[in-house]
């Protein structure tokens, strides 16, 4: 292991003086697994210092556990090994949902200190500095929806049965959302836009955008605040793609930019350019295009994620791309008036947040790399819903139907060479396992059971 820079150590001791003054008695230590769920072990105080140094010790077995703790079958990660949860020390925060508890987020190394191959965050930093060595910085966000309910016999209840966008269901949920915001502006992520949204008990909350790697720190740290804060008022919050069988699905769409390193210039902007958009930009946007039947396993990762990506839903179920179109898998969002080069950005609405944010953000990124890599071409933009095409004028377009299952989507990837490469042989064999574990554990019981585990577990 590295030897501890003076920095390090400063800022170790900063942490462990903040954590006492705080009064904490635990400090949570989180990861995302492979299946999308948020994990981690807790210090106390009295080891926290040595742990913030040597990390805390994992069996190799987690990243094969999937969603249901069921151990995928995964050369080299079963009982015998141990990785280190190595904390990232700027992630550091006093959790503002519980007065003696603190976060922080990690990274997955070896007993040596190196890397651990399958390691989401280690894959996304990698593709940022792929993205560097191409001199471009990605500044993302992630915009989740999720759902508000009571646990009563056994049952999720929504929340309300208010209307889409209405101030009954601003009512309804005001308690949580006020302290919500209080919470996750207590942690440094500014808050954007808040809104009732079309299900029963749904709702939407959207923060700034962020450099790519905090961006996907940030949606970790938004998850655990609303799961907790909903708890501290007696409700469940579940952000499983399709809650309910009859009540909108929730999306987490994922919008990006690519900018220069000292993020002044927006490189996707242009001004004269078609559609507005740079060079790079249309060959990022076609790259995510070519890979994106591919991709959505790695961004609609979750057995109940099909149920959501169906046509007229305004969910994206087809390959398209258009302004404002949000039946279209990719949109760009019309830019603010007297903000166009700052605002110009690409939205993947085929996204959700049973995925984790680190491999579905790193997935993106290195397809829109290989898009500007091959030099490929933008297809015309859709500016009407794919649906209402006829089969013809799609397969003219290329707007091909997205997986209707994860199975298919698996097979995709299986089969993408580029996206493969990128994930790296251990990270894509244990994915790929624990998807297909949970496929089989799924096609094993009834409907109700998946939307159950679903609600729970995200």
């Amino acid at each position: 292991m590295d030897i501890p820079s003076e920095s390090d150590r400063a800022l170790r001791d900063e942490i462990v003086e903040r954590a006492r003054t705080a009064g904490l008695r635990l400090v949570r230590f989180l990861y995302c697994d492979n299946d999308g769920l948020i994990r981690g072990k807790a210090t106390g105080m009295s080891s926290l210092a040595r742990r913030l140094e040597t990390g805390i010790g994992l069996t190799v077995a987690m990243q094969a556990f999937s969603l249901l703790d069921q151990l995928a079958p995964v050369e080299g990660m079963g009982p015998v090994g141990e990785i280190r949860l190595v904390p990232d020390l700027k992630t550091f925060v006093v959790a503002p949902y519980s007065v003696v508890t603190g976060v922080v987020l990690v990274d997955m190394t070896t007993l040596e200190g190196a890397p651990y191959p399958a390691d989401g965050r280690g894959f996304l930093r990698r593709m940022v500095g792929r993205a560097r060595d191409a001199d471009m910085e990605i500044v993302a966000a992630f915009e989740p929806e999720w759902s508000l309910a009571r646990s009563e016999a056994g049952s999720y209840v929504p929340l309300d049965e208010s209307n889409c966008f209405s101030t009954s269901g601003m009512v309804a949920a005001a308690g949580v959302i006020d302290e919500l915001v209080a919470a996750l502006e207590a942690q440094g992520m500014a808050v954007e836009q808040y809104y009732p949204e079309l299900g029963w008990g749904q709702q939407e909350l959207s923060i700034g955008r962020a450099p790519a790697l905090r961006a996907a720190d940030n949606h970790l740290l938004y998850r655990e605040t609303v799961r907790d804060v909903a708890a501290r008022h007696g409700l469940v919050a579940s952000f499983a793609p399709k809650p309910w069988p009859d009540q909108a699905g929730n999306g987490c769409h994922l919008h990006w930019s690519g900018w220069n390193r000292d993020l002044t210039v927006n490189r996707f902007h242009e001004a004269g350019g078609p559609y507005g958009l740079s060079e790079a930009a249309r060959q990022f946007i076609a790259g995510v295009l070519d890979h994106l039947p591919a991709l959505v396993a790695l961004t609609c990762a979750s057995v109940n994620s099909y149920r959501r990506l169906q046509p007229q839903t305004w969910a994206s179920a087809y390959r398209t791309w258009g302004f404002d179109n949000r039946e279209a898998a990719l949109r760009v969002p019309s830019p603010l008036r007297g903000l166009e080069a700052e605002s110009t950005n690409v939205e993947l609405k085929a996204s959700d947040s049973s995925a984790n944010p680190y491999l579905a953000l790193g997935g993106v990124i290195a397809a829109g790399l290989d898009g500007i890599e091959r030099g490929l071409d933008l297809p015309r933009p859709v500016a009407v819903d794919p649906a209402s095409l006829s089969e013809k004028e799609r397969e003219e377009l290329g707007a091909v139907r997205l997986p209707t299952s994860l199975g298919e989507a698996i097979d995709n990837l299986e089969r993408d060479a580029v996206l493969l490469d990128a994930l790296g042989d251990r990270l894509a064999a244990s994915y790929l396992a624990v998807k297909r574990s949970n496929i089989a554990a799924f096609a094993a019981h009834d409907e109700a059971f998946e939307f159950a585990q679903h609600f729970s577990k995200f």
